[in-house]
């Protein structure tokens, strides 16, 4: 494990952590000593968390660079304003932690779980969500960009005029999402579960629509799709053009 320490704007000394495998005993040490000294954020570099238990730990403003998160346990965690960069974390859970303005870029998280998150101003950017669970969280300026959530539990949310930017929602399930006025940049919804979901004044001309069943169809009145996508429609209804 190397140990060093750099120096923000602020002045003080923020402990960087790199190349350790890391267990609950080590990171609470790391977070007394820093606490003890600096009070800056803890900087991981190249670090490897896998399977350990780092719930209810106060991690308020660590930045991961790189760092091996697979099945870690953050449940309950203070992770406000943390970066992620990098990292690779399936099947990690961060049920009912505090992640308000935290920012994950380029991150491999399947599978994980955000059940009851606090994800208000949080960021993803370029990530692999695919099967991740979004139940029941607080989302409020929670976004996305270029991100796969292929198969994702996103019931709820609201991407209420946001610009959507390469989200891949296939086969995810979106009941009672809001959509409305929602621009798709690219993207899809194809066989994701669209029960309840609103798309009043959105623009989906650049989003894939493949798979949209006969029941859904009605859910796209206001909106606004292609010539292509009006005819991809009409043959996932059945219907033939003469």
């Amino acid at each position: 494990m190397s140990l060093d320490s750099t120096a923000p704007a602020s002045g003080a000394q923020a402990q960087v952590v790199s190349d350790a495998t890391l267990t609950r005993a080590d990171v609470e040490q790391l977070i007394a000593a820093n606490m003890a000294a600096s009070k800056a954020p803890l900087h991981f570099t190249d670090c490897d968390f896998e399977g350990a238990d780092l719930s209810r730990l106060d991690l308020r403003g660590a930045e991961f660079h790189r760092c091996t998160i697979v099945e870690t346990s953050f449940f309950g965690a203070a992770l406000s304003h943390t970066r992620w960069v990098r990292c690779r974390g399936r099947q990690a859970d961060f049920a009912s932690a505090d992640l308000v303005d935290a920012a994950f870029q380029s991150s491999d998280l399947n599978n994980t779980s955000w059940r009851r998150a606090k994800l208000a101003s949080a960021s993803f950017r370029g990530c692999k969500l695919t099967g991740a669970n979004f139940e029941a969280c607080a989302a409020l300026g929670l976004s996305f960009v270029e991100t796969l959530l292929i198969g994702a539990h996103l019931r709820g949310l609201s991407f209420r005029k946001v610009t959507l930017q390469q989200l891949d929602f296939s086969d995810a399930d979106l009941a009672g999402v809001d959509f409305r006025e929602a621009v798709f940049e690219g993207g899809s919804l194809k066989d994701a579960n669209l029960k309840g979901a609103r798309f009043d004044g959105a623009d989906l001309r650049e989003a894939d629509l493949s798979g949209v069943r006969l029941v859904d169809a009605a859910l796209f009145k206001g909106a606004t799709i292609s010539h292509a996508q009006a005819a991809v429609l009409v043959t996932e209804l059945g219907l033939r053009v003469m």
